[in-house]
């Protein structure tokens, strides 16, 4: 029997950007940028990484190798279709031919749709993923793109994924293409040694999410078989995916209440930042499912809350804190469709796997969580970032919009077994 007459997928990828990782990665800079042929670049960040000095830093690096820069500082933490549009309107007619992002994964995100809208001008909404905007592919290649993250997070320095939130509609969402991803990403655990201890633990358990919904996604082999050219970014859990998960969970779980105890913990944001990047190889490829996608009406619908360690200005839940919220609960709740990947992933974050009952198996993977959540000082729920019982049917409606990642569920998802993931969000503790 041929491959063409098997109705699943039996074709998966492993893309990933080149990565040079290590303490003083940053000084290396200008050679990147001329090897990649840059005379002009834009340096993207935000003000509080401004503030610390680091993009004027690179921008003397890269003007002592005759390399012209100029510094944007207006990222907005946690991006908008707003805050995109006004990138690309102040990118639009100068001529630079390459970009260079300095911060979290807002910059990073604000960077790539900063080279997308110059190259290729089109209203936001063309590029935004169906159904919320047209989903229109990238026409074509891109321009230089190197991310320098502050942050172990996002993994957004080796992702095809820019994510913002659409104002009108309170709800988050993002582009998707392959043109997307960063050309390199310099990966230098000295530039997180500044980053607070809740600016630091939110995008820690971004990576713990990235991680644990990528681990569990639908498998690739049991989706219906794509063209090559129709193949989304998110190709469901693969045997490559699996490696840097896993990895990313061991780390994870050996060195985040270390680097939020001590941010000058050389060893444990060392081992944050390659986690950050493990999982964002891991997802970028396999993809995310529940967690992220009830993330996005989080974040877009909050009301008062106000994170510290953050800027004031707005309220605002910050993507890490949006996605852990429902973690333990989703977990419990995907447990039945694979039981040895929920209890391997509760070992690799620490657990002590040896001599559960089966009632005590489906609780281990949510009790882990919810003891790295604790130790961190993570809010208590959903109630305690301001949302109740009554807010259930929108946080619904948003979370269904997030078609593109809740394919990647390894259980059927919709209305009801959401609601029942949310409702058991509201506290823990």
């Amino acid at each position: 029997m041929g491959c063409l007459d098997i109705p699943n997928e039996t074709v998966f990828t492993m893309e990933i950007t080149p990565i040079k990782f290590g303490l003083g990665a940053t000084d290396e800079i200008a050679y990147d940028l001329k090897r990649l042929g840059v005379k002009h670049a834009l340096i993207i960040t935000d003000r509080g990484i401004m503030k610390l000095g680091l993009p004027e830093r690179v921008r003397t690096l890269l003007q002592e190798a005759s390399i012209n820069a100029d510094i944007f500082d207006d990222v907005h933490v946690e991006p908008t279709d707003q805050s995109f549009e006004a990138i690309s309107t102040f990118v639009r007619g100068r001529d630079y031919d390459g970009f260079v992002a300095i911060g979290g994964g807002s910059s990073i995100d604000s960077a790539k749709a900063a080279n997308l809208l110059s190259n290729y001008p089109a209203p936001v909404m063309d590029y935004i993923n169906k159904p919320i905007g047209k989903g229109l592919p990238v026409p074509g290649p891109l321009k230089p793109l190197v991310a320098l993250p502050t942050t172990a997070g996002t993994g957004s320095e080796t992702t095809a994924m820019a994510i913002m939130d659409v104002l009108s509609l309170k709800v988050k969402t993002g582009i998707s293409h392959r043109y997307l991803r960063p050309t390199l990403a310099i990966i230098d655990p000295l530039n997180t040694v500044t980053l607070p201890p809740m600016a630091t633990a939110y995008p820690g358990f971004d990576v713990l999410t990235h991680a644990l919904e990528s681990y569990t996604s639908r498998p690739y082999d049991t989706r219906p078989r794509h063209k090559p050219d129709e193949r989304p970014v998110y190709v469901g859990s693969n045997p490559i995916s699996d490696l840097w998960c896993e990895k990313a969970l061991e780390y994870t779980g050996r060195y985040l209440r270390r680097a939020v105890l001590n941010g000058m913990d050389v060893e444990a944001r060392t081992h944050m930042a390659l986690a950050a990047t493990y999982a964002g190889i891991g997802f970028g490829n396999a993809g995310v499912h529940v967690p992220h996608s009830i993330a996005y009406p989080i974040a877009g619908l909050v009301k008062n809350f106000s994170p510290p360690d953050y800027p004031k200005d707005e309220p605002m839940i910050p993507h890490g804190l949006s996605v852990v919220v429902t973690a333990p609960s989703t977990f419990r709740w995907t447990y039945p469709v694979s039981p040895e990947r929920h209890l391997r992933a509760a070992q690799l974050l620490g657990a002590d796997v040896s001599g559960l009952t089966t009632t005590e198996m489906p609780e281990v993977l949510p009790r882990t969580i919810l003891s790295l959540m604790r130790d961190t000082g993570i809010s208590n729920g959903l109630s305690a970032l301001g949302y109740g019982e009554a807010d259930v049917p929108a946080l619904i409606d948003g979370t269904l919009k997030q078609h593109r990642l809740l394919v990647n569920c390894p259980r059927a998802v919709g209305t009801e077994e959401l609601r029942q993931v949310i409702q058991h969000s509201f506290e823990y503790w």
